[in-house]
């Protein structure tokens, strides 16, 4: 599953590989903004308090959402 963090104002940072080397892409609004090779890189660029890992949550058959019920009737 690929990893990646969204922040205020458009920005998004996940992991890419530039020139065989692994980077954190920093993108706003879907344009690069810098490939970084630290989290300190990051930091000049967007608060890292204010990122936020985007999560997918399984789906399925077997899967209930919150408020749902297995009850009939």
């Amino acid at each position: 599953m690929d990893r990646r963090w969204i922040g205020p104002d458009g920005y998004e940072v996940a992991p890419a590989t530039r020139a065989g080397r692994q980077v954190l892409r920093i993108r706003r609004h879907g344009w690069l903004i810098a490939d970084c090779v630290s989290v300190e890189q990051v930091a000049r660029f967007v608060a890292l308090a204010d990122l936020c890992e985007v999560v997918r949550l399984p789906v399925g058959r077997h899967y209930q959402g919150a408020g749902s019920s297995s009850h009939h009737g």
